[in-house]
């Protein structure tokens, strides 16, 4: 498997990507920021924070993002049957929606500043098992939303609420993170799990705590 492109754009004028016959990579592209429209073979689809698409080669692509909006992504071009492989496994998606994208988009940057070095000073194999895990966390993420029977903002709650637990977090946070008022947020958050979004919090506290407790010399002073 070969990672010949992995780049960060960011576009605030307008931008217009039109690729009839596709490329001779596959191509993955998530949003981080702003929104733009795909449009892959004949499906068209919106993108926002937390879309990924999947281009196989020789596939018709479009790129559209309007005038006078943000727009960042981070995108890849990889040749090889691992990857190949991999999106047959899971159906042949042409887009997916990721609750949380902070995890990823942190090994992609990983990933990114990586390739910028001259290719004798790259550590390869680093390079594969990035962009490996990188889709083994996107194929768990489908999966999840597969079999679990929740409204994906919740979903998204719970990544924001896991990632966050052990920091200072207020029911606004969570509720800003999803565009939802806390009201809203908090019903719907009870409705799906049966805990408060604070009692899910103290649970990932406690699981850490735990933890610390189980494998660490720290004194219960300081866990707490």
């Amino acid at each position: 498997m070969n990672i010949d492109y992995c780049s960060y754009s960011s576009h605030t004028d307008g931008y217009h990507e039109l690729r009839r016959n596709g490329f001779n990579h596959f191509l993955i592209r998530v949003q981080i920021e702003g929104r733009g429209k795909a449009t892959i073979q004949s499906k068209t689809y919106q993108l926002e924070q937390g879309s990924i698409i999947f281009v196989p080669p020789g596939t018709h692509y479009e790129l559209t993002i309007e005038p006078n909006l943000l727009s960042g992504d981070y995108h890849l071009l990889v040749t090889g049957d691992w990857l190949e492989d991999w999106w047959e496994k899971l159906d042949c998606p042409d887009f997916a929606a990721l609750s949380s994208t902070d995890t990823i988009v942190t090994m992609w940057r990983l990933l990114s500043t990586e390739k910028l070095r001259p290719s004798h000073e790259q550590n390869h194999d680093l390079n594969t098992h990035l962009l490996k895990s990188i889709m083994l966390m996107i194929e768990a993420e489908i999966n999840a939303r597969h079999s679990i029977q929740r409204p994906f903002i919740v979903t998204r709650m719970m990544r924001y609420i896991e990632e966050h637990a052990l920091e200072r977090l207020t029911l606004e946070d969570v509720a800003n993170e999803v565009d939802l008022s806390v009201s809203r947020a908090s019903h719907l958050f009870k409705d799906h799990t049966d805990k408060t979004m604070i009692q899910y919090a103290q649970h990932i506290k406690l699981e850490a705590a735990i933890n610390q407790m189980k494998y660490t010399n720290m004194t219960l002073e300081q866990i707490a």
